[in-house]
């Protein structure tokens, strides 16, 4: 079992700062994130901006002076995306760096590093009041053959299409990538403008785990990541649903050979509440492994999907299911998947399958949380529900779930959207 130091948080001058010393890493991991409430306003100025600001700062105003400065640094590495965590949008900004203590010369890399990290957040390049316009340009191009790309790949594009029509009037719906109509009114002074207000008003965590000294890093975090705004107010946007109606059935024509069976249930649990560790047993159960109900009978045994599974949405409450059919085979694929919930909720699956998810569950936590970024994730999960659950005993809490947990934990999902991508000719062969 891994073993993982407490992790101090702090609450600072316009940032809450989290520190995780552990002997285990032998890199630094420094992760920045900045939430906002999940609006459509803004929203492709945001997928835009992780993109745009490490490219340059007033420091290193090209991509190759600041690519330079970061390989000079033996090779820190630096990365940022943008994602939404149930009705909320989170930008992360990863860096890792070489542990100083490891090298001979005495080089204060750490720092050197946060002093970039801290230019790309807080000190981009900016010329006439914008940011560099050919690097908008080129990002906006960059962007926009990203979202288009998303109807080639059909999966992707049926999972946006699912939640479009299931989370029709919540915020969730919203495409975290932007949207197309967007781009002509965006330049570099607008995106900048956003900028500046998403910087001031964000709400900023940053955590730092490895190999290292507590007061050090605290006093090297306040140089480089301090606000001047006195506070860091939550700006949390609570998960919301529109109320109970009844089953929607979507089912939508493209030129595709393979129909895509996607599937959306409400779990009504969420991160934090006292039965999500027997959802995680009951997804592996249901279609989360190779082992599980989805796989073994709607591809196994009947041969009626190209692949099958499900995954949730920890945040937001929603269990998602997968499937690549046949378009003949709607009928039939459909039936078998919504008679797998029916079978969980009967408790129609054996303890030695409860083992079974469970050990899979915990060897998957395991995983995660062995690398710094994936156990930022956790810590991060937590600070957003609100509830803090020390890693040994998120592993403890898995361990004691029982049959009767998962059966309880499957009475309370709701079938809420079935929707398939089909043919144009349907299931008309």
């Amino acid at each position: 079992m891994m073993k993982i130091s407490k992790e101090s948080v702090y609450e600072k001058q316009g940032y809450r700062l989290h520190i995780l010393p552990s002997k285990k890493y032998k890199t630094v991991s420094i992760v920045a994130k900045l939430k906002a409430p999940l609006k459509r306003e803004g929203i492709t100025e945001r997928a835009l901006l992780p993109n745009v600001l490490q490219k340059a700062t007033n420091n290193h105003p090209n991509v190759r002076a600041l690519q330079s400065a970061l390989e000079n640094l033996y090779g820190t590495g630096f990365s940022s995306d943008g994602t939404k965590k149930g009705e909320n949008h989170v930008l992360s900004f990863r860096m890792e760096v070489v542990n100083e203590a490891y090298l001979t010369n005495q080089e204060p890399i750490l720092e050197k590093a946060m002093q970039i990290f801290s230019d790309v957040l807080f000190n981009p390049k900016v010329e006439q009041g914008g940011f560099d316009e050919a690097i908008v340009n080129r990002e906006k191009q960059t962007l926009e053959q990203k979202i288009k790309s998303i109807k080639d790949d059909k999966m992707s594009y049926a999972n946006m299409r699912l939640i479009d029509h299931m989370c029709e009037d919540e915020p969730y719906a919203l495409h975290v990538h932007g949207y197309l109509e967007d781009f002509p009114a965006i330049n570099a002074e607008s995106l900048y403008e956003y900028y500046q207000g998403m910087i001031d008003r964000d709400l900023l965590d940053v955590y730092i785990i490895g190999d290292i000294e507590e007061k050090e890093m605290e006093k090297l975090a306040d140089q480089f990541f301090s606000r001047s705004r006195s506070e860091n107010k939550d700006n949390h946007q609570d998960s919301v649903a529109s109320g109970k109606r009844k089953v929607n059935e979507v089912i939508e024509k493209e030129d595709v050979n393979q129909g895509k069976l996607h599937i959306g249930y409400r779990t009504n649990i969420k991160f934090g509440d006292d039965d999500y560790f027997a959802l995680q047993v009951f997804n592996g159960i249901f279609g989360g492994f190779p082992s599980s109900k989805l796989f073994m009978n709607v591809r196994e045994k009947h041969s009626l999907a190209y692949y099958a599974a499900s995954r949730f949405e920890s945040h937001k409450g929603l269990l998602l299911v997968f499937s690549g059919v046949d378009p003949k085979d709607f009928d039939q694929a459909k039936s078998i998947i919504l008679e797998q919930m029916e079978a969980m909720k009967s408790g129609d699956f054996s303890d030695a399958q409860v083992s079974e998810s469970m050990e899979q569950v915990i060897n998957q936590l395991q995983e995660t949380m062995d690398h710094a970024n994936g156990l930022i994730e956790v810590l991060y999960h937590q600070m957003l529900s609100g509830v803090s659950i020390p890693a040994k005993e998120i592993i403890e809490n898995v361990r004691k779930v029982k049959k009767e947990d998962v059966i309880k934990v499957a009475e309370k999902i709701e079938l809420d959207t079935v929707y398939f991508l089909t043919s144009q000719k349907g299931g008309e062969e």
